[in-house]
This record gives C-alpha cells, structure tokens and sequence, in this order.
C-alpha cells in the first residue's frame, strides 16, 4: 500500500469520495460547505485534478463514469477504490501519530532574525502579528458562529484557535523585548559572538 505518498489533499478527498462517487466540482463544494478550504487549499480546481490525479495513479480512487452534458465539458465522476479506503485510515493514524518533518518558512526566517536590523526585524514581526491576529479572531468567529454543531466536527477551528493563540502571545512577547532592547544585536556584537563560538581552525603546523 502506497502509504508513503500520503498528503492531506489526497486524505481529504479520499474521504469525501467514502459518501459516494462524485465529480471534482462537486468535491469543491463540498469542502467549501464543511470548511475544509481553511484546512486544505482547494482555492484552484487545478490542485483537486491534480490530487485525484495522483490518486487514481496510485490505484486509490477511479474513474467511476463519465458525464456528457450537451453544450458543457464532459463531467468525470470519481469512485474510492477498496485500496482506497485502506489507505485513507492508514494515512489518518500516521497524520494524528506524526510530529512530521516539515520545515516551516518561519522557523528558518526566524533561525536568522539577526540578518535584519533590530527595529526592522520588530516591523516584520508587527505585520505578522496583525496578519495572526486577524486570523485568530476569524477561527474564533468560526467556532462561536456554530452553536449547535458538535464539537467533533469543529476540533480543526479548536486547534487552529489553540495554536494561533500561543504563537501570538510568543510573538508579542518577542516584539516587547526587542521595543524595549532586552533582545538587540549589532554587526559588532554579532561578529564577537561568531568569534566566540565559531574560532578559526588552525592547520597542525600553525599549532607547532
């Protein structure tokens, strides 16, 4: 089973497709109507082609009939395949059970803060804080705008509420110590500590 190739497109789709055979516009819809746009990007029909693409190559769904519709495009209906099936709960356990090994944009930008001035570096990190801001306040609207759905169906908005929450108040924090220069760096400053912990090498006749 080709579990390695799992992706949450792919998984999503997969499920879509265990209530029944249904075309791409279709699944569009349907992740739009659930939400699943703010879990996956289904924004471009291209990247749902492309995804069932892949999954009809890797055996996991198939092409269930064709529609031919006077006057429109011939509409392709999709099917999950028992293989299919399989794999959409393998890769379920494994995407819950993994930390992944995924390297954010973020983390490396800020592994190398120092690269911008100290008041440079806190506008940035303003205009991202904002940017989280508002998106936080979007997954909180999210869930108070559902009353009456259960939980279940919302633990997605829960932790993205969780997660917003916990980078923003890390942010701001960061932000306050660098306004106040509890956290500042100078070239000259950065070279004494590349000098510190990075010495230049010497050759074995240099020691000698």
């Amino acid at each position: 089973m080709p579990t390695s190739k799992r992706s949450a497109l792919g998984l999503v789709v997969l499920w879509e497709l265990y209530h029944g055979p249904t075309h791409v516009y279709g699944i569009q819809k349907l992740l739009e109507q659930q939400g699943k746009d703010r879990v996956v990007n289904v924004r471009a029909r291209a990247s749902l082609y492309q995804a069932l693409d892949r999954l009809e190559r890797l055996g996991l769904v198939e092409v269930h009939e064709t529609v031919r519709r006077e006057g429109y495009p011939d509409r392709v209906v999709y099917a999950i395949t028992g293989a299919g099936r399989e794999a959409a709960r393998e890769w379920l356990r494994e995407m819950l059970r993994s930390t992944g090994d995924d390297y954010p944009e973020f983390v490396a930008a800020i592994s190398i803060l120092f690269g911008l001035e100290p008041d440079d570096a806190r506008a940035q990190l303003e205009l991202r804080a904002g940017a989280l801001a508002v998106e936080l306040a979007a997954a909180e609207a999210q869930l108070g705008g559902n009353p009456g759905l259960p939980r279940l169906f919302l633990l997605e908005e829960e932790y993205r509420r969780a997660v917003l929450a916990a980078e923003l108040a890390w942010l701001r924090g960061v932000i306050e110590d660098i306004e106040q220069g509890g956290l500042t760096w100078s070239e000259e400053w950065l070279a004494e500590i590349a000098a510190a912990f990075h010495p230049p090498e010497t050759t074995k006749e240099e020691q000698e």
